[in-house]
């Protein structure tokens, strides 16, 4: 899940963004409106946390705007504003949900857990193959009855596989979807193939049925009954 955080406040920022990534969302930040506004029209995000009090484009016009041309992307403020009458504003041009500075970290997960919930009906909010499943909105991973712990990176890798379930992914996509390496001058092969050895330990190996295939010279697919080595 990609997250935008529109926030000038460097050290505020940085302490949301780590906060969220350590809870396995993707962030981007923007320390300015123009920035903010920049990358809401360049890429797609599944939520946008956004500051009021903004330089160069303040919050409640970057709202209004992206609302007036049929971007319905979740939108949370979070801003030192807090009556009645600017609570009232935000969410009347566009907000779906609004949390006053400062503000409790775990409040702001429960926050962002709610919009996901509330999104598209079409939304997928869960990945499933077999008795492995992984909840996009808690994060858990789990098989059968056993929740399984896994690291911000393990968590991307399985997610990616999961979302090409049966098909084979190749290195390369992985180093290029996943650890975001466009152009690589050192080749990431051993890294990935650490990575996802790591992977199978904890979704494979205490189980019977094994989920995980390698394709020789090509890559890995999840899957039962895929060619494997």
């Amino acid at each position: 899940m990609h997250i935008l955080v529109v926030e000038d406040e460097t050290k505020v920022a940085e302490a949301i963004k780590k906060g969220l990534e350590s809870e396995f969302y993707e962030v981007t930040l923007a320390n300015s409106g123009e920035e903010g506004f920049f990358q809401i029209n360049a890429q797609t995000f599944d939520l946008i946390i956004l500051d009021l009090m903004l330089p160069g484009r303040d919050g409640i016009e970057i709202l209004t705007t992206i609302r007036r041309r049929g971007i319905e992307t979740p939108v949370l403020i979070l801003s030192a504003r807090d009556s009645v009458e600017d609570r009232v504003m935000g969410l009347d041009n566009g907000a779906d949900e609004y949390l006053v500075k400062p503000f409790a970290f775990p409040e702001l997960l429960a926050r962002i857990r709610l919009l996901v919930r509330r999104g598209r009906g079409d939304q997928v909010l869960r990945l499933k193959l077999h008795d492995l499943e992984m909840d996009l909105v808690t994060h858990k991973v789990t098989r059968g009855d056993s929740l399984l712990e896994v690291t911000s990176r393990e968590y991307e890798l399985l997610e990616y596989l999961l979302r090409h379930q049966g098909r084979i992914v190749s290195r390369e996509m992985l180093a290029r979807d996943v650890w975001k390496v466009k152009e690589r001058s050192t080749p990431l092969d051993n890294v990935i193939d650490v990575h996802i050895a790591r992977l199978r330990r904890k979704i494979d190996s205490p189980f019977e049925r094994k989920l995980v295939k390698t394709v020789r010279g090509v890559g890995f697919v999840l899957g039962e009954s895929a060619p494997c080595d």
